[in-house]
C-alpha cells in the first residue's frame, strides 16, 4: 500500500512538471534583437501613405537623446512569406485591410502567440484611408506599448541578475528594493544619497539615487524639481576642479506626470553637462514620494558616452529605474503598466494637488 502511495506521489510530481514545461517544449523561444519589430503587411500598401503612416510611427526619434537615433529597427514581410521561420519574431505588428470584415479601425494584442516572450499586436482597419488616420492619431499610444513591452523583459532579466552593489545601498539607505544592472559595482555615498557606476572609460552607465522632503503639490514642478537635482548633484558629484560640477540642461528637459506601481511619480528627461568641463549626456529620472517618511525618492540613470550610440544604454538604466519598491511596497518586481488612459489621470492628479494647494 505505501509502495502504491508513493508510486502515485512520484507520478503527480512528473505530470505537475511535464505540464510545467509543456508550453516551452512546444513553443521556441522569440528571436531578434530589443527593439526590433517586424510589419506583417502587403509591401505595395507598405509604399503608399497607409504604410508609410505606420512605418513613421516607429521611425521616431528617441526622446532626451543629444543626437537623432530612431525608436525601433523595423523590417517587413508580406502576409504569404509569413511563415514559421518569421513568426518567432519577438515583435510583430500584423496589419490587415478589409472593408467586408471591418468597420472602424482597431488595435487590439496578444503574447505568446507563435513563441515565447513574443508580442503580437494586430490593427485591423477597413480602408487604408482609416489605417493612416489611426497611425497619425494614434502613433504615441504604439510606440509606448511597444517600449514598455521591452523594457518589461529587462525588468525580468533584472530580477535574476542585478547589481548587489546598487540593491544594498538602495535597502540601507532608503529601505527601498531596487534592481539595477549588475556591472554597476563602482559607489559614492552622501547625505541621503548614493551614486553607482559601470566606471569604465567608454559607455559610462550611472544610476543616483536620493531622498529630500515632500512639501506639498509645489515640489513636483519643474522649476524646484530641476533646482533640487542640481543642488544635490552640485554637492554629491563635483568634477575634478574647483567651480566643476553636474548641471541640468533646463531648456533640453521635459518634466511630467507618470504612473509607476499605480501610484503618481513624475519623470525628467532631458540633458545634463558638466559646469565650466565638454562633458555631458543624457538623464532620466523617476520622483515618487515615500509616504510613511513623507520624502520624495528620486531613481535617476544617466549616461557619458560621446562616441556610442545612447539609446541602448539608457532604456536598459530607464527600465531598472521602474523596478523601485519604496518601503510601504512588498512587492519587490513589477512590470511597467500604463497607457493613454492612465497616463491621463496621472496629470489630472497633478492638476488636483496644484489646484488644491
Amino acid at each position: 500500500m505505501k509502495k502504491r502511495k508513493k508510486m502515485a506521489g512520484l507520478l503527480l510530481v512528473l505530470c505537475s512538471l511535464l505540464c510545467g514545461c509543456k508550453k516551452e517544449m512546444i513553443f521556441p523561444v522569440a528571436s531578434g534583437r530589443p527593439y526590433e519589430v517586424m510589419v506583417v503587411l502587403d509591401s505595395v500598401v507598405w509604399k503608399r501613405p497607409a504604410g508609410r503612416a505606420l512605418f513613421n510611427v516607429l521611425d521616431t526619434d528617441v526622446p532626451g537623446l543629444p543626437q537623432s537615433e530612431r525608436s525601433f529597427r523595423i523590417s517587413q514581410v508580406e502576409e504569404k512569406n509569413f511563415n514559421r521561420s518569421l513568426n518567432i519574431f519577438r515583435n510583430i505588428i500584423r496589419v490587415n485591410i478589409d472593408p467586408a470584415q471591418y468597420s472602424q479601425t482597431r488595435m487590439k494584442f496578444i503574447r505568446d502567440k507563435y513563441a515565447l516572450d513574443q508580442i503580437v499586436l494586430t490593427i485591423n482597419s477597413p480602408s487604408e484611408d482609416e489605417l493612416e488616420k489611426f497611425c497619425i492619431q494614434y502613433r504615441q499610444d504604439i510606440v509606448d506599448f511597444l517600449t514598455k513591452t521591452e523594457m518589461n523583459r529587462l525588468i525580468k532579466q533584472l530580477q535574476k541578475e542585478y547589481s548587489k552593489t546598487t540593491y544594498d545601498l538602495a535597502w540601507q539607505m532608503f529601505q527601498c528594493k531596487f534592481f539595477a544592472p549588475k556591472e554597476l559595482k563602482s559607489y559614492k555615498k552622501g547625505d541621503n544619497f548614493f551614486w553607482t557606476s559601470n566606471n569604465t572609460a567608454s559607455g559610462l552607465e550611472n544610476i543616483c539615487m536620493y531622498s529630500y522632503p515632500y512639501e506639498g503639490p509645489e515640489t513636483f514642478n519643474k522649476e524646484y524639481m530641476l533646482a533640487k537635482r542640481d543642488s544635490i548633484m552640485k554637492k554629491n558629484l563635483p568634477g575634478e576642479k574647483p567651480n566643476m560640477y553636474m548641471a541640468t540642461d533646463t531648456l533640453c528637459t521635459v518634466v511630467k506626470p507618470i504612473v509607476v506601481h499605480k501610484e503618481f511619480a513624475m519623470e525628467a528627461r532631458g540633458l545634463w553637462y558638466m559646469e565650466n568641463d565638454c562633458m555631458g549626456g543624457p538623464f532620466v529620472s523617476i520622483s515618487r514620494v515615500d509616504t510613511e517618511a513623507n520624502k520624495v525618492i528620486v531613481v535617476e540613470g544617466f549616461v557619458y558616452a560621446p562616441e556610442k550610440m545612447k539609446r541602448g544604454l539608457m532604456r536598459r538604466l530607464e527600465g531598472s529605474l521602474y523596478t523601485l519598491a519604496l518601503p510601504h511596497e512588498q512587492e519587490a518586481f513589477f512590470e511597467i503598466e500604463g497607457n493613454i488612459e492612465e497616463d491621463k489621470a496621472a496629470a489630472q492628479t497633478a492638476e488636483g494637488q496644484k489646484n488644491a494647494n
